[in-house]
């Protein structure tokens, strides 16, 4: 609370006996004492004995503050997310036996809950933290109204259960998290530097106005120590972005994903997934595909499955028969299966063969293309494959920032649904010299110390 002389304090279940203060006009803190507290008067002298911020009423601030930081994590990982929801669709499909673009209803319902957490999140945390402060200025205290604890705990529980869910059916996704770190990391740092900054203010008035001197050594060591980390995060932050504009490789050419982007550009290769339980029809979709792709010079990938099929050679003779008489260069076909690669390679050896592996320490026969999931390789790999001129097709690859650090990383193609979206694409979305790098990240840390030496500065003569 704010003494007479105006000291901010938060005092921990002390009864008040200060003035009102000057500084903060009456229909303010009316407003904040109602969106925090939904109370439509405030604390006033001879009421705040009973309406002080009591131990619990900051349990309950710091619990608030902590779901706002997990709501956020979430939040991040939910854009990765999309990246990949085409597999959320094939788990539907595999349980349900229907077919439908689930993309839609997410938007639809997430949507709804965007507005919902706009309410809840925005209001309840963000703005509830910093009114929670401004409270304190006012001299109110920090009563969170019981609707408000409801709505957090079950916040709470909703995205924990959120993560326990990707955990269990999309275990992938934390390995596309760990790519996302290479696109979005430098922001990161910058953004959590300044978060972190700005509890500076807070945590030194607790500091100067606690009488708990082990809470606060403790509370000072736990903040150095993050900033000290935070100071010194760059040094693992590797990111393939981070490069001079010479040194960025060749624009990936774009695989349209089982054959979907047929509007493709000159560097375009069309993918062809095909099930072997399908009739003569899938036969003459093709013929038709290959026309079109001998027409306008590009090549094509074939990717048969389920190989433990029973007539899954008959169906591999016949799609090389038709490959053969389409009359289609056979150097712009691409064969990814493994059953009967070598009969393959017997009646059609100008194909190209496409493994989804990566290349063995005493490979026989060299591999010259590989195909895998972007999430299987890292930069370090895709440069080392680079430089022994093996092409790298990574997929399912959607999203503009994972194009960017894969163009980053130097692989050959990427298999998307989104052909019109990266064909556009001229640029990554950023590309930083290390020089330039170093700067921002020396800039940056200077800046946040200063601040915070004078937010303990200031606040110690206030």
């Amino acid at each position: 609370m704010i003494s007479c002389r105006g000291r901010l304090t938060f005092g921990l279940g002390q009864p008040s006996t200060m003035a009102d203060p000057p500084g903060c006009c009456h229909p303010c803190a009316t407003c904040l004492l109602c969106l925090y507290s939904c109370h439509w008067i405030t604390a006033k002298k001879e009421k705040r004995k009973g309406l002080r911020t009591t131990k619990c009423d900051c349990s309950w601030f710091l619990f608030l503050f902590c779901v706002f930081l997990f709501t956020l994590v979430w939040l991040y990982f939910a854009i990765i997310i999309l990246n990949d929801f085409h597999n959320f669709n094939e788990f539907i499909f595999k349980q349900r036996k229907l077919w439908l673009d689930w993309s839609l209803v997410l938007l639809i319902a997430t949507a709804m809950l965007v507005t919902y957490s706009a309410t809840l999140l925005v209001s309840l945390t963000v703005s509830t933290w910093v009114l929670a402060l401004c409270l304190q200025l006012c001299g109110q205290p920090l009563k969170l109204h019981w609707l408000h604890k409801t709505l957090l705990i079950l916040t709470a529980l909703v995205v924990a259960a959120a993560f326990t869910g990707l955990g269990i059916k999309w275990a992938e996704e934390w390995r596309s998290a760990r790519v996302s770190l290479q696109a979005t990391g430098p922001f990161l740092h910058i953004g959590i530097v300044g978060g972190m900054t700005l509890l500076a203010w807070p945590l030194a008035s607790f500091i100067y106005h606690t009488r708990n001197t082990g809470l606060m050594l403790f509370l000072l060591l736990v903040y150095c120590m993050a900033m000290i980390a935070l100071y010194l995060a760059p040094l693992g932050i590797t990111s393939p972005c981070i490069m001079e504009e010479n040194q960025l490789p060749p624009k990936p050419a774009l695989v349209g994903h089982r054959g979907a982007p047929m509007l493709a550009p000159e560097n375009t290769i069309m993918s062809l997934h095909k099930a072997v339980d399908c009739d003569v029809q899938v036969f003459e979709t093709d013929v038709m595909v290959l026309e079109a792709a001998k027409q306008s010079n590009i090549s094509i990938m074939f990717d048969l499955r389920p190989e433990n099929h029973s007539d899954y050679q008959s169906f591999v003779n016949a799609t090389l028969k038709v490959i053969l008489q389409s009359g289609i260069p056979l150097q712009q076909v691409l064969w990814l299966p493994d059953g009967f690669r070598e009969q393959v390679k017997q009646q059609a050896p100008g194909v190209q063969q496409v493994y989804g592996r990566k290349r063995l320490q005493n490979e026989k026969e060299p591999l010259l293309h590989v195909n895998l999931p972007y999430q299987d390789m890292s930069s370090e790999e895709i440069r080392q494959y680079r430089q022994d001129n093996i092409s790298v097709n990574l997929y399912v690859v959607n999203q503009p920032w994972l194009f960017s650090v894969l163009w980053c990383s130097g692989v050959s193609s990427v298999t998307t649904n989104a052909c019109q979206v990266l064909k556009e694409m001229k640029h990554p979305i950023w590309l930083l010299p290390s020089s330039t790098y170093l700067m921002i990240w020396i800039v940056v840390d200077c800046v946040s110390f200063l601040a915070i030496l004078w937010a303990f500065f200031l606040l110690k003569y206030i």
